[in-house]
């Protein structure tokens, strides 16, 4: 996938990416199975993405929610190409979190197949079957909600993914906490609720994660959502890092 931004903002994107504070957010995935990013996108990429739901020809497709029982709300898949903000930050994100990946595959004693680079990746999941482009916008009104679920879309899965607040919390919408549902090991089910950042992104697990059980360690199944929307517009963009059938 070839980058549509010159280089000055090419590394403007990696820079934001590369100054988070990796090992702590490695810290936190493990502890939580999600972790908030620093500043991710400026106001005008924010304000950008969220007018650019309405220009029809940017996406692939639309997913009326309460059509398929995925809850409220509706949802549109980018097309290829990707908007300069979203491929770049695909590129920068996906060469930190694919160093978590392969520790998590690593204490589950399951395969690593992901390559350094998410290009490769691609070119696997493509020369698989899975073509389709995956990173997507979400627009919520009043009363709108997400159902819990997991994002796979074919046999090749990246474990890592992130969603990136458009709007601004109690300024421009309020509810629509960011859900995340862990099923433990022999135990009852723990929620993690997050109020995410304005421009701000939260990295969170796809399907599982790895937690320490008796003999070991043990896969954790998670599925994520979000709570009602109580009043306003909130609008997101999420990376997901393989693609589709």
């Amino acid at each position: 996938m070839t980058s549509t931004t010159d280089n000055g903002m090419r590394s403007a994107y990696r820079r934001r990416v590369d100054r988070a504070d990796w090992a702590a957010m490695a810290n936190e995935m493990d502890a939580l199975g999600c972790a908030v990013t620093p500043q991710l996108l400026t106001a005008a990429d924010a304000n950008g993405l969220t007018r650019l739901y309405d220009q029809g020809e940017a996406f692939r497709s639309t997913v009326h929610m309460a059509r398929h029982q995925f809850g409220e709300g509706e949802y549109r898949y980018l097309a290829y190409p990707l908007p300069a903000p979203v491929d770049e930050l695909r590129h920068a994100l996906y060469s930190h979190l694919v160093v978590i990946a392969r520790d998590w595959s690593e204490k589950l004693g399951r395969p690593a197949p992901w390559p350094d680079s998410l290009d490769e990746w691609l070119d696997m999941c493509h020369s698989a079957g899975q073509k389709k482009p995956t990173p997507l916008i979400f627009r919520y009104g009043a009363g709108d909600w997400n159902a819990l679920h997991r994002d796979l879309y074919g046999e090749l899965v990246f474990p890592l993914q992130v969603v990136i607040n458009l709007t601004r919390p109690e300024v421009d919408y309020s509810g629509g906490e960011f859900l995340l549902v862990e099923q433990r090991p022999r135990a009852q089910s723990r929620g993690t609720a997050v109020s995410l950042p304005w421009c701000q992104g939260l990295v969170f697990t796809t399907r599982e994660r790895p937690v320490r059980s008796a003999r070991g360690w043990s896969a954790s199944p998670v599925r994520h959502g979000v709570s009602v929307v109580r009043g306003g517009s909130r609008v997101t963009v999420g990376i997901i890092f393989h693609d589709a059938t």
